[in-house]
């Protein structure tokens, strides 16, 4: 009798408790065919592979493996790993970052990284093959049967657009594999790099076409990707292979790049399935105030601009009052969270200076700081950030911003009556050290905004929170859609979306667009939700964009006007953990270990010893 794995966690994106699996037999003594026959049993097997498959909401999980640990979390510091990898932000926790920097100052190696997704999406995609394979014998419902295999061809088709972006072509498997299989079958060579992106395109294809899944989002399905949801995947994927084939190029006889001819078409698909998903979603613009409108889609359940969501259904109310059956803990929220609410240091991502100035004003002027100005003379933190983009505060926070009823804290050193700066201890009966430099030291003065909600009671222990992440949202895609429209020659249209974009933040319209224009729109809408890394990537300025030395704000609060002396901090990462990205980082090792156990998979060059 075949067995199935006991399921360690059930609730996954969904996280209800509909599906009553206690009822039944344990899952390590149940019998195949009875799997099968089963809806609540069917439902709890995708729930585990929607489990296994965490790369849709942290980017490393591959690092760690048990999520007892705050760092080891699924939905923990590897969700600020991503961020700090780019040029967004500063890793600034002493607590298992030595990774982060060694990763970050150019040390890809041959042994692997922070990074990998290998083994256990094919653990997954065998799973979910077996699913694709057995469910349609199943005397359950046709209609569910439909809509399961669809959403594990969904979840399959993620998990290698999550490897193809990491190592370019890799093997195809999309049947079960069995032992007694020919050894060319168990250790299959690499598929190219444009094979796999067109597997991923036609199979959400296939179930778009055959409406196998939900049109929209209702209480039956909160968590499940809806057609519109696949045609997201559709509208980054396209995006992706066409940026491959515009700005990389083809090696190792296709395996890595795909042929510039190919350009166009990939754009188009993009642009075609952005398209769509403009039918249902829209951009969210409810709240007069546009900095409080930007913090709220990400915290608003179920919202216009939300097409498919990691999903917590507890309220905040309930968490608050010591239910957290639902929610989830030492998560990105609670990591990312200011002082005096926070747990230890808090403030776990720290935004570049570099970041920061990228918000524009919002007459549409840049951001960037006359930095020999401003570190001259006394300044208010109202003097210096003035007019920014709403986006910028709904994002970041820095010294001065309102939290809980008090205010965030970086000053770093006092000013004394003489200028002289004390940076320890207090005088006449003001500290030296603001609250969130005590544990941080210098850090970069910044810390993120997005996602933190400030009506939560328990992000500082045990780390309690209700908050969904997003997987797509339509912000994403159209930005998606300029970025495609411009390289197809739509100026007007790419011009168009991006305007949207602006709009709706509160900020002058472009009145032209160009390439930078729109991968600048999209750094700063999109900061801190994990695309910056893989866009810098794809567009082949990596080596150039990650391999700058980037820059913090030290605040040093003046005694007597309460005003502050500004310094500007400059390699905050420090001598030896400067940022160094190497053309061959384009693409990840397969590793030493997966190519001595599978003599078929050729080693990606840079990394060949």
């Amino acid at each position: 009798m075949k067995k199935i794995k006991s399921l360690l966690f059930l609730g996954l994106f969904m996280m209800t408790s509909c599906l009553d699996i206690l009822d039944k037999e344990p899952l390590d003594i149940i019998s195949d065919n009875a799997v099968w026959s089963d809806p609540v049993l069917i439902d709890s097997y995708l729930a585990e592979c929607y489990y296994q498959t965490s790369v849709m909401v942290n980017e490393t999980p591959g690092y760690f493996t048990n999520g007892g640990n705050f760092w080891q979390s699924e939905l923990g510091m590897g969700m600020c790993w991503i961020n700090e990898i780019a040029d967004e932000a500063k890793v600034n926790w002493a607590y298992n970052t030595d990774a982060v920097r060694t990763y970050k100052a150019g040390g890809l190696t041959i042994g692997g990284g922070l990074l990998e997704w290998w083994e256990l999406p094919y653990n997954t995609i065998r799973a979910l093959n077996e699913f694709i394979q057995r469910v349609p014998g199943s005397p359950v419902a046709e209609e569910l049967k439909n809509e399961r295999v669809a959403e594990a061809r969904f979840l399959r088709a993620y998990n290698y657009f999550a490897m193809v972006k990491r190592y370019g072509g890799v093997p195809l498997i999309t049947v079960p594999q069995a032992l007694d299989e020919s050894w060319e079958e168990l250790y299959p060579s690499r598929n190219s790099e444009q094979e796999v992106y067109d597997f991923i395109l036609a199979e959400m294809d296939d179930i778009i076409n055959n409406e196998y899944l939900y049109e929209t989002v209702g209480d039956d399905n909160l968590g499940r990707p809806t057609k519109y949801a696949a045609l997201a995947l559709k509208s980054r994927a396209a995006l992706y292979a066409g940026s491959i084939a515009q700005f990389g190029k083809v090696q190792m006889n296709g395996l890595l790049g795909i042929p510039s001819s190919l350009a166009e078409h990939y754009y188009r698909e993009s642009y075609k399935a952005s398209k769509e998903i403009g039918k249902k979603h829209s951009l969210y613009d409810v709240n007069a105030d546009k900095v409080t409108n930007f913090k709220n889609i990400f915290l608003v359940k179920n919202n216009c601009e939300v097409i498919l969501a990691r999903r917590h259904n507890d309220s905040p109310t309930s968490i608050n009052s010591g239910d957290y059956s639902g929610g989830h803990s030492w998560g990105y929220d609670f990591a990312q969270c200011p002082k005096p609410q926070a747990w230890g240091a808090g403030n776990k991502d720290a935004p570049y200076l570099e970041m920061v100035e990228a918000f524009e004003h919002i007459d549409g002027t840049s951001g960037a700081l006359d930095r020999t100005r401003i570190q001259q003379g006394l300044w208010t933190t109202n003097e210096l950030w003035a007019n920014k983009d709403p986006r910028f505060f709904a994002t970041i926070y820095t010294q001065n911003t309102a939290w809980k009823g008090a205010m965030v804290d970086y000053h770093n050193g006092l000013r004394l009556p003489d200028g002289t700066i004390q940076n320890d201890g207090s005088y006449q009966g003001v500290l030296a050290l603001g609250t969130q430099s005590v544990d941080n030291g210098f850090g970069t003065g910044f810390g993120v905004m997005k996602y933190l909600d400030e009506g939560n009671n328990t992000l500082q222990f045990p780390g309690i929170s209700s908050t969904d992440y997003l997987v797509f949202r339509y912000g994403e895609i159209l930005l998606n859609l300029a970025e495609a429209a411009f390289e197809l020659g739509e100026t007007g249209e790419a011009l168009e979306a991006v305007n949207d974009i602006r709009k709706r933040a509160g900020i002058s319209p472009l009145e032209s667009v160009d390439r930078d224009k729109i991968r600048h729109e999209r750094k700063v809408e999109l900061a801190f939700e994990g695309h910056r890394y893989w866009d810098v990537r794809r567009w082949r300025i990596a080596v150039d964009v990650l391999s700058k030395p980037n820059s913090g704000l030290r605040y040093i609060l003046d005694y007597e006007t309460g005003k502050y002396q500004l310094q500007i901090l400059d390699n905050v990462d420090g001598t030896g953990t400067s940022p160094n990205f190497y053309e061959h980082n384009y693409y990840f090792p397969i590793t030493l270990s997966r190519t001595g156990n599978n003599s078929n998979l050729q080693e990606n060059p840079g990394y060949q010893n």
